[in-house]
């Protein structure tokens, strides 16, 4: 197989079309169809390859066997087998809610190849046999005379081979919002493609016949499907889930090993034994975290929905709040996606109405009403009043110019209009205020450096000249178009919006970088950068990113903002080296090729009124294609993330601290400090407690930068606050040991109900960084909490106490229960900040990774 079958002719524009036939070995004449089916089998259907689809029964048994699903199964099943129905339903219920929903959110993504397919041409016009005629477009080869006409849209990547007045729409696939010109014959400069059409662009005007270089996944647009029809990888929440899974695993796996292997070498019994260690084992899984993190998440995405952000994947929303980069396409995201008349520019450059005046004339009576034409029009409101069309000759691709006879009364005036260096030439005077002066060479270079300028500044512009018009109205020739007043130039922009740099500063704030990756060109793209308030100084294009390795742009991504002419795998691959440097990156396109780059991204965003093939790839929609949008996401993220935390942080404080406790305990007592119902139902009250934490409010502070699960400041938490609650817990046994002399019924009940004590208000202690009277909780979760220890408290007081075996303690265990209680909750107010360790860094070099958190 040929080399050409699975990678296509890379840069086929520095072919010419002999060249391109060769290297394809056929001519320009058309193939026979026995020829063309040779070459389908060859090549393949120009079709993109099918979507990595994941059946639901995989997807579901991939979740199963995460390490902390896999605990909760386990734990579900042995509660239920020990005589916890109730508690053992209501975790495996938790547990396949859970992986229902975020099996029902993934299978969103897996339409966006068909969607890809669905939005390029059905038919084809290729030459076969001699003569033209209609093919489906999946049986277009390499080495087809294809005919492409206006409204078209391209079914192949191509070499032009002749055209007439042709061009095309590319925004979709390079994100220029201007109509592409293309011509026949390689162009000089190697990044100029105004030779080729690609796949998936529209044919706007003219027509043009073209030799097929490339097909299916080969094409530009094809790029693009082969990236969406890859497999999803873990996001980062997902990745920091299996590892915290893991972390629980291995610690619930050693303590059932050793508290076994412990009373069972002391002679206790066998039975009560693993009744007891399957006890701590369920005790210390965090049997909530699915449906605290499915809850705080669903109620995340309604409060962003409000502010016009739709999710598509819950986990995203915490990603949108680890991100530390934000990538972004340029057009209908920071600017309009409107082009605007910029200026009107008379011949001494300075701003003169009279040139946009006459050009909004021109468009008005003989222009194509295209982008520049609707933009003068715009621009020059009611300038075409009283005017009428006396002849015109349209706009000539090859002279790139256009000229109309406008009449209004006894005035009569030629108006030409087209490209500088075209309408300049063809001018003998300018006019300078009420008079008009000759004009010489130096005059024409001077006005050529001045459209150079304008160009640097990323504005395009369009040349008006005019003269007088003598005689009957007529048809315009080519000769009429002579000796000519230059009247001035239009500017043209493709403006930011209004609220495009106060949004930047905005997630600058929130410690977000924002970087422009742009497929229009680098002067442009600098221009924006500059307005918007990035570092501009520096724009690399994709020719500078074509030479770099993957290591060497790692490096370099850093030291730019803004990014121009990128082909859609170069925009992916800034991603991913920023990724590489450990930055949580999130990418914000509408088009075609901003679709690799959307999939590759840790959070994936697009707009309402994006193509359905970003919509698809991305995680998260916007309704509002404003950057605001995302740093109320953003703010919105980090908030549900804070809220899981605090879950987590309550197991690594008193739980994973009693459960310690308890385990050392039943290794020296010589009896069981709790029966394993009650630590059970000191696990269901504890879980109750903690059900209004998707409901709890969050500090400024927690919100101010990115954030994401830190293990080693977990476990720091984890290594501080628990061995504090053990020591409480200690400090109880010695006390009912030693000072009461407790019965086995009495020290249950009197530990019970200082584990649930501890346990349930400390949530009020380690929730905020601050303090706690300072920032308090939401009514919600103070309901939630008191009424769990209203319920732990009363229990043995009621008959209902006896059946898990509890007794009433006298009134001075109470008060020393109490007392300790008290003593704990102000000795981990005294170490928390300990326990939390110093806050992120403000300001990271950009060149390493910059993983801020909580």
């Amino acid at each position: 197989m040929n080399t050409e079958t699975t990678s296509g002719l890379h840069r086929f524009w520095r072919l010419s079309p002999a060249q391109a036939s060769t290297a394809l070995s056929c001519d320009l004449n058309g193939l026979a169809e026995d020829e063309a089916a040779q070459r389908l089998q060859r090549y393949g259907h120009n079709a993109d390859s099918p979507s990595h689809v994941v059946g639901p029964a995989r997807a579901v048994l991939r979740r199963l066997l995460e390490p902390l699903s896999l605990i909760l199964l386990v734990a579900g099943i042995i509660s239920m087998g020990t005589g916890d129905v109730i508690g053992g339903a209501i975790i495996v219920l938790i547990l396949t809610l859970s992986i229902g929903l975020d099996t029902v959110q993934e299978g969103h993504a897996v339409k966006a190849a068909e969607e890809l397919r669905r939005s390029v041409a059905l038919k084809a016009e290729v030459k076969r046999n001699g003569a033209y005629c209609e093919i489906d477009v999946d049986a277009v080869v390499p080495g087809d005379i294809m005919r492409v006409r206006a409204g078209d849209i391209v079914p192949a990547d191509a070499l032009i081979i002749e055209c007439k007045a042709f061009t095309t729409g590319e925004a979709a696939l390079t994100g220029e919002p201007y109509p592409v010109t293309k011509r026949a014959g390689m162009p000089t400069d190697e990044n100029d493609t105004s030779n080729a059409l690609f796949r998936g662009s529209v044919a706007q005007t003219g027509e043009a016949v073209t030799l097929v270089v490339n097909t299916g996944p080969n094409t530009m647009f094809g790029a693009a499907a082969s990236a969406l029809a890859e497999a999803q990888p873990r996001t980062p929440f997902e990745r920091d889930l299996h590892e915290f899974g893991l972390v629980i695993a291995r610690l619930t796996l050693a303590l059932v090993v050793i508290v076994l292997t412990v009373r069972v070498v002391f002679g206790r019994d066998v039975l009560d034994s693993l009744l007891f260690s399957v006890a701590l084992a369920v005790g210390l899984t965090p049997e909530l975290l699915p449906m605290i993190t499915t809850v705080t998440l669903s109620r995340g995405a309604l409060r962003m929905a409000k502010r016009k952000v739709i999710v598509k994947r819950l986990a995203a929303i915490h990603d949108l709040g680890a991100m530390s980069v934000l990538c972004t396409d340029k057009t209908g995201t920071l600017t309009s996606a409107e082009i605007t008349l910029a200026r009107s520019i008379g011949p001494d450059g300075n701003d003169e109405p009279r040139a946009a005046e006459l050009g909004a004339i021109a468009a008005t009576l003989g222009g194509d009403r295209g982008s520049l034409d609707t933009a003068l029009i715009a621009g020059a409101d009611h300038a075409a009043a009283g005017w009428s069309l006396g002849g015109q000759q349209t706009f000539d691709f090859s002279r790139r110019l256009g000229s109309v006879l406008a009449i209004r009364g006894a005035d009569q005036i030629l108006i030409v209009k087209g490209a500088p260096e075209a309408v300049i030439e063809l001018c003998t005077q300018q006019r300078q205020g009420s008079t008009i002066t000759a004009i010489d060479d130096g005059g024409r270079t001077e006005m050529c450096e001045r459209v150079h300028a304008l160009a640097r500044e990323g504005l395009r512009t369009v040349a008006i000249a005019s003269r007088p018009w003598n005689g009957a109205p007529r048809e315009i020739e080519t000769d009429d178009e002579q000796e000519l007043t230059f009247e001035g130039l239009c500017a043209f922009a493709d403006p930011p919006k209004p609220t495009a740099a106060a949004a930047i500063a905005q997630l600058a704030r929130a410690g977000i970088a924002l970087k422009i990756l742009s497929g229009d060109d680098p002067v442009v793209v600098k221009r924006l950068a500059g307005l918007v308030g990035l570092k501009a100084d520096r724009v690399l294009s994709g020719s500078d990113i074509a030479k770099l390795s993957d290591d060497a742009l790692a490096v370099q991504v850093h030291s730019a903002d803004a990014f121009g002419r990128l082909a859609p795998d170069q925009k992916s691959r800034i991603v991913k080296a920023l990724q590489a440097s450990g930055e949580v990156v999130g990418f914000l396109g509408d088009g075609i090729n901003d679709a690799p780059a959307l999939k590759a991204a840790d959070i994936g965003l697009s707009v309402d009124g994006a193509t359905g093939v970003a919509q698809s790839a991305a995680d998260i929609i916007l309704l509002a294609s404003d950057l605001e949008v995302v740093a109320d996401g953003v703010e919105e993220g980090r908030r549900t993330f804070a809220n899981i935390l605090k879950y987590v942080r309550m197991g690594a404080s008193s739980n994973v601290g009693n459960m310690l406790s308890m385990a050392a305990a039943s290794m020296v007592l010589p009896f069981l400090p709790m029966l394993p119902t009650q630590i059970l139902l000191n696990n269901l009250l504890y879980d109750l407690s903690e059900l209004g934490i998707p409901f709890d409010r969050v500090s400024p502070q927690a919100t101010a930068r990115p954030q994401r699960w830190d293990m080693k400041r977990l476990m720091r938490f984890a290594a501080i606050m628990g061995p504090l609650s053990s020591l409480f817990d200690f400090l109880t046994f010695g006390a009912l040991l030693y000072l009461f002399h407790a019965t086995p019924d009495e020290f249950r009940t009197a530990w019970f109900l200082e584990s649930m004590a501890t346990q349930i208000l400390v949530i009020f202690i380690i929730r905020t960084n601050g303090r706690p009277w300072s920032n308090r909780a939401d009514p919600v979760l103070t309901a939630s909490s008191l009424i769990a220890l209203v319920v732990a408290l009363g229990l043995p007081f009621t008959p209902a106490g006896a059946w898990f075996g509890f007794v009433a303690p006298p009134a001075i265990v109470l008060a020393a229960i109490a007392a300790l209680v008290v003593a704990y909750l102000v000795s981990a107010e005294a170490l928390k900040s300990l326990a939390v360790g110093p806050g992120p860094a403000r300001s990271h070099s950009r060149r390493h990774p910059r993983h801020r958190h909580l």
